[in-house]
């Protein structure tokens, strides 16, 4: 069927005939949906007109998605900021999957369906498909080089590896279509001069793509996603949100104490995920295995009194690891090259504890990694598979030294005093409790240093209150109050209409993170 499709596609018109004919007025028969945005659409317009009418004149924002889901929310909040005065432009390319290839017909028949879905809207926000902007005819230098490394990072995202074969044709599929949302975006971009681009993610895909054609040009960029916690969102503004770049935050909250109602706070969310217990509005749990203790855990790992070093493994392509490469070439090879470095200290007693998630993930494990570098593992050398019962929290009770690249386990080791050696980018590395070698070299003097004496290594008194004073900070003030998270959007929707969320309830609880969506700098210092 490919084939015809491909042939049939080639002729001007034959989808928009198709369209007519066949589609128009039935379901339409395609992963590529937003059935949720037809229903709700008319009701969306009405509530934003409303509003709309009243507020005051406000930024020129263009919002840009890929992909059904992110086009619908993206929808649902260009409305929203146009109902709170903006003039927005929604840019979308209707795509339903990233790795899979599309026919130019049926991709022209997703594109049509996507216009007619979205028409509602054109009353209150232009609406522009990438796919019929006119593309430039080459692209400048620096942005050929980010859609090879957008690319990349799809490769590595997509197939949870940290190799990239750019003959593969998931690579050439990638670096096609980051091609061409490069040259129609960048089309768009220079001829529309928004004050501003609202862009989900802005790491992979054409979301990465559009990220970098904005700072290429200086215009304000902000980049969102979200975490466990419902009715929550991360932003960044002319930044990745996947970095999670915390410094303006901390800059501006570091200096002061934790009330106690803070504290007794983050000690509950603490507790709940070394428990294995779900937190606040989250139903994610933490753990596969409730804490036995670390006597429970030494036992079953059979540790002696030898001082124990803890390193904990990120899954393999996830957005919190693309990129963050500091000290070595990858993730990998970290790895690979510390446990040839404990190999040689039977003094300690190397424990690896792979993460959990890789029980979810398909790519190759870190076992595998540990396995090749070192075949017949020595008896002071443990290794935690994934799918262990073991409680990663009952480990750092027993560590003398954490070794994380980017996971969250690096900052609650800190927590609990045990000094940690953060090698890849991650958000809390220069916060003032972790140690950051910027080289191999340094890495290694510190093991070097640090391993003879390892009880004088512990974080003093001060440092730890600071690692509390972070830790809530990360947690609790660097998400933002949002109605509508991507998981069970349209539940959430039902529960926040955009009549709702423009009222005067929702401008109270979520507003400012909607002026902060249309470029309002983020003011970190004034939170409550």
């Amino acid at each position: 069927m490919d084939p015809i499709k491909n042939l049939i596609g080639e002729i001007p018109f034959s989808a928009d005939i198709y369209w007519l004919l066949r589609n128009k007025h039935k379901p339409f028969n395609s992963h590529f949906r937003l059935e949720g945005l037809r229903k709700y659409l008319p009701e969306m317009c009405s509530s934003a007109r409303l509003f709309g009418q009243t507020s005051a004149l406000g930024n020129r924002i263009f919002i840009f998605a890929s992909l059904h889901y992110w086009i619908e929310q993206a929808t649902v909040i260009g409305l929203a900021l146009a109902g709170m005065g903006h003039r927005v432009n929604l840019g979308y390319l209707p795509y339903a999957d990233w790795e899979k290839p599309l026919t130019p017909f049926d991709l022209r028949r997703q594109g049509l369906y996507a216009r007619e879905s979205l028409n509602p809207a054109r009353t209150l926000i232009e609406v522009q498909s990438l796919l019929d902007v006119h593309p430039v005819a080459s692209l400048p230098a620096s942005i050929q080089e980010a859609v090879h490394q957008v690319s990349s990072f799809d490769v590595q995202y997509t197939s949870q590896t940290e190799e990239v074969d750019l003959s593969s044709q998931l690579y050439k599929l990638r670096f096609q279509r980051n091609s061409q949302a490069a040259k129609s975006g960048l089309a768009w971009l220079q001829s529309g001069k928004p004050d501003l681009l609202v862009v989900p993610n802005g790491t992979i895909l054409e979301l990465g793509v559009l990220y970098r054609l904005a700072r290429h040009l200086n215009i304000p960029v902000v980049t969102y996603e979200f975490n466990d916690q419902k009715e929550q969102i991360w932003l960044a503004q002319n930044d990745e949100i996947m970095h999670q770049n915390t410094d303006r935050l901390w800059q501006m909250r570091l200096s002061l104490p934790l009330t106690l109602e803070q504290r007794t706070k983050i000690e509950t969310l603490e507790s709940a995920r070394q428990g294995g217990r779900s937190f606040g509005k989250s139903e994610r749990l933490w753990q596969n295995a409730p804490s036995a203790g670390s006597a429970s855990a030494r036992i079953e790992l059979g540790l002696d009194d030898r001082p124990v070093v803890l390193l904990a493994t990120n899954v393999l392509g996830d957005s919190l690891t693309l990129g963050r490469n500091l000290i070595c070439p990858s993730m990998s090879d970290w790895i690979t090259r510390t446990v040839q470095f404990f190999a040689g200290r039977p003094d300690i007693q190397f424990v690896i504890r792979i993460h959990p998630g890789e029980q979810l993930a398909h790519g190759p494990s870190m076992l595998k990694v540990i396995q090749t570098a070192l075949p017949e593992l020595s008896a002071h050398i443990h290794v935690v598979k994934p799918d262990e019962k073991v409680n990663t929290y009952d480990l750092i009770e027993l560590a003398s030294l954490g070794l994380v690249y980017t996971t969250t386990t690096g900052l609650e080791m800190a927590l609990q005093g045990i000094p940690v050696i953060a090698v890849g980018e991650t958000h809390y590395r220069n916060a003032g409790f972790c140690l950051a070698p910027n080289t191999w070299q340094e890495y290694i003097e510190l093991l070097e240093s640090s391993l003879p004496d390892l009880p004088s290594r512990r974080l003093t008194a001060e440092q730890i209150d600071l690692a509390w004073n972070y830790a809530y900070r990360f947690f609790f003030e660097f998400p933002q109050p949002f109605p509508w998270r991507l998981l069970h959007f349209w539940k959430d929707y039902q529960l926040w209409p955009l009549e709702r969320l423009l009222g005067a309830e929702g401008q109270q609880l979520f507003g400012r993170t909607f002026n902060y969506l249309a470029g309002e700098p983020i003011d970190w210092k004034g939170l409550n």
